[in-house]
Protein backbone atom coordinates (compact mmCIF):
# COMPACT_ATOMS: atom_id res chain seq x y z
CA UNK A 1 0.00 0.00 0.00
CA UNK A 2 1.09 3.86 -0.82
CA UNK A 3 1.61 6.20 2.26
CA UNK A 4 -0.45 8.93 1.23
CA UNK A 5 2.61 11.36 1.02
CA UNK A 6 3.91 9.69 -1.37
CA UNK A 7 4.41 11.60 -4.74
CA UNK A 8 3.29 8.27 -6.79
CA UNK A 9 0.23 8.31 -4.79
CA UNK A 10 -2.59 7.98 -7.28
CA UNK A 11 -5.12 9.17 -4.36
CA UNK A 12 -3.62 12.69 -4.05
CA UNK A 13 -5.94 13.58 -7.04
CA UNK A 14 -8.36 14.07 -3.98
CA UNK A 15 -5.78 15.86 -1.50
CA UNK A 16 -3.78 18.38 -1.04
CA UNK A 17 -0.10 18.00 -1.73
CA UNK A 18 3.11 19.15 -3.49
CA UNK A 19 1.73 18.28 -6.90
CA UNK A 20 4.95 19.87 -9.10
CA UNK A 21 7.04 17.26 -7.25
CA UNK A 22 4.05 14.51 -7.76
CA UNK A 23 4.12 15.56 -11.40
CA UNK A 24 8.00 15.58 -11.54
CA UNK A 25 8.66 11.92 -10.02
CA UNK A 26 5.94 10.63 -12.91
CA UNK A 27 7.47 12.25 -15.75
CA UNK A 28 11.32 10.74 -14.31
CA UNK A 29 9.68 7.27 -14.07
CA UNK A 30 8.29 7.66 -17.71
CA UNK A 31 12.03 8.91 -18.77
CA UNK A 32 13.81 6.48 -17.42
CA UNK A 33 11.08 3.18 -18.59
CA UNK A 34 10.92 4.57 -22.40
CA UNK A 35 14.50 4.64 -22.18
CA UNK A 36 15.14 1.54 -20.96
CA UNK A 37 12.81 -0.20 -23.71
CA UNK A 38 14.09 1.86 -26.49
CA UNK A 39 11.09 3.76 -27.02
CA UNK A 40 11.33 7.49 -28.49
CA UNK A 41 9.75 9.84 -25.62
CA UNK A 42 9.96 12.80 -28.46
CA UNK A 43 10.03 16.60 -27.60
CA UNK A 44 6.11 16.50 -28.68
CA UNK A 45 5.09 13.08 -26.91
CA UNK A 46 7.19 14.54 -23.57
CA UNK A 47 5.34 17.79 -23.63
CA UNK A 48 1.64 15.79 -24.17
CA UNK A 49 2.23 13.95 -21.01
CA UNK A 50 3.59 17.11 -19.20
CA UNK A 51 0.03 18.94 -20.29
CA UNK A 52 -1.46 15.74 -18.74
CA UNK A 53 0.07 15.80 -15.63
CA UNK A 54 -0.45 19.14 -15.10
CA UNK A 55 -3.68 18.56 -13.24
CA UNK A 56 -5.15 15.37 -12.05
CA UNK A 57 -7.95 15.05 -14.36
CA UNK A 58 -9.01 13.87 -17.60
CA UNK A 59 -8.10 16.43 -20.88
CA UNK A 60 -9.67 15.57 -24.35
CA UNK A 61 -7.39 15.12 -27.08
CA UNK A 62 -8.45 18.45 -28.60
CA UNK A 63 -7.47 20.07 -25.68
CA UNK A 64 -4.20 18.59 -25.34
CA UNK A 65 -3.78 19.55 -29.16
CA UNK A 66 -4.70 22.94 -28.46
CA UNK A 67 -1.62 22.87 -25.82
CA UNK A 68 0.38 21.05 -27.89
CA UNK A 69 0.20 23.76 -30.56
CA UNK A 70 0.08 26.47 -28.20
CA UNK A 71 4.21 25.17 -27.61
CA UNK A 72 4.73 25.23 -30.99
CA UNK A 73 3.86 21.63 -32.34
CA UNK A 74 1.74 22.14 -34.86
CA UNK A 75 -2.27 22.40 -34.89
CA UNK A 76 -3.49 19.20 -36.92
CA UNK A 77 -5.39 16.30 -34.69
CA UNK A 78 -2.78 13.49 -35.54
CA UNK A 79 0.02 15.36 -33.90
CA UNK A 80 -2.01 14.69 -30.58
CA UNK A 81 -3.25 11.51 -31.23
CA UNK A 82 -0.34 10.07 -32.13
CA UNK A 83 1.66 11.17 -28.85
CA UNK A 84 -1.25 10.68 -26.95
CA UNK A 85 -1.70 6.51 -28.46
CA UNK A 86 2.05 6.90 -28.06
CA UNK A 87 1.73 7.44 -24.16
CA UNK A 88 -1.32 4.59 -23.86
CA UNK A 89 0.59 1.73 -25.69
CA UNK A 90 3.88 2.67 -23.42
CA UNK A 91 1.62 2.53 -20.08
CA UNK A 92 2.10 6.16 -19.21
CA UNK A 93 -1.38 7.16 -20.18
CA UNK A 94 -4.74 6.08 -19.64
CA UNK A 95 -7.80 6.49 -21.89
CA UNK A 96 -10.85 7.14 -19.67
CA UNK A 97 -13.72 6.34 -22.15
CA UNK A 98 -16.94 7.30 -20.15
CA UNK A 99 -14.99 10.96 -20.67
CA UNK A 100 -13.30 10.41 -24.47
CA UNK A 101 -10.50 11.65 -22.42
CA UNK A 102 -7.09 10.68 -21.26
CA UNK A 103 -4.95 10.80 -18.04
CA UNK A 104 -0.96 10.57 -17.12
CA UNK A 105 -0.82 7.12 -15.53
CA UNK A 106 -0.08 7.85 -11.97
CA UNK A 107 2.22 4.67 -11.42
CA UNK A 108 3.85 3.97 -14.51
CA UNK A 109 5.80 0.52 -15.58
CA UNK A 110 3.67 -1.11 -12.78
CA UNK A 111 1.64 -3.53 -13.74
CA UNK A 112 -2.28 -3.11 -13.25
CA UNK A 113 -5.94 -2.82 -14.42
CA UNK A 114 -6.43 0.96 -14.32
CA UNK A 115 -9.69 1.89 -12.04
CA UNK A 116 -10.03 5.37 -11.92
CA UNK A 117 -12.41 7.32 -9.63
CA UNK A 118 -13.75 10.36 -11.50
CA UNK A 119 -15.58 13.33 -9.78
CA UNK A 120 -18.64 14.19 -11.89
CA UNK A 121 -18.97 17.79 -10.26
CA UNK A 122 -15.37 18.61 -10.45
CA UNK A 123 -13.88 16.12 -13.43
CA UNK A 124 -10.97 15.19 -11.41
CA UNK A 125 -9.52 11.82 -11.96
CA UNK A 126 -7.76 9.86 -9.06
CA UNK A 127 -6.12 6.28 -10.25
CA UNK A 128 -7.29 3.65 -7.78
CA UNK A 129 -4.36 1.70 -5.65
CA UNK A 130 -4.62 -1.25 -8.41
CA UNK A 131 -3.56 -4.74 -6.97
CA UNK A 132 -6.31 -5.87 -5.67
CA UNK A 133 -8.60 -4.56 -8.40
CA UNK A 134 -6.04 -6.47 -10.91
CA UNK A 135 -6.07 -9.74 -8.69
CA UNK A 136 -9.70 -9.82 -8.65
CA UNK A 137 -9.85 -9.41 -12.88
CA UNK A 138 -7.50 -12.22 -12.93
CA UNK A 139 -8.76 -14.31 -10.68
CA UNK A 140 -12.19 -13.91 -11.59
CA UNK A 141 -11.11 -14.56 -15.40
CA UNK A 142 -9.05 -17.86 -14.72
CA UNK A 143 -12.13 -18.91 -13.10
CA UNK A 144 -14.16 -19.00 -16.17
CA UNK A 145 -10.56 -19.80 -18.44
CA UNK A 146 -10.57 -15.73 -20.18
CA UNK A 147 -7.34 -14.26 -20.69
CA UNK A 148 -7.57 -10.50 -19.99
CA UNK A 149 -5.53 -8.15 -21.97
CA UNK A 150 -6.85 -4.55 -21.09
CA UNK A 151 -9.33 -3.74 -18.52
CA UNK A 152 -10.44 -0.08 -17.55
CA UNK A 153 -12.78 0.33 -15.13
CA UNK A 154 -14.42 3.73 -13.91
CA UNK A 155 -16.09 4.76 -10.83
CA UNK A 156 -18.21 7.82 -10.81
CA UNK A 157 -19.19 9.39 -8.37
CA UNK A 158 -18.01 12.67 -5.81
CA UNK A 159 -14.48 13.81 -4.62
CA UNK A 160 -14.29 14.36 -0.75
CA UNK A 161 -14.19 17.85 -1.76
CA UNK A 162 -17.33 18.18 -3.98
CA UNK A 163 -19.17 15.49 -1.47
CA UNK A 164 -18.41 17.72 0.99
CA UNK A 165 -19.65 20.67 -0.15
CA UNK A 166 -22.64 18.86 -1.14
CA UNK A 167 -23.91 18.20 2.41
Amino acid sequence: MTDSKNPADPGLAFETHDHAHCADGVLARAEALSAERGARLTPVRRRALEILLESHRAMGAYEVLDRLADAGFGNQPPVAYRALDFLVDQGLAHRIRRLNAFAACMHPGHAHSPAFFICKSCDAVAEAPDDAVRRTMEDAAARIGFVVERTNIEALGLCPTCAGAAS
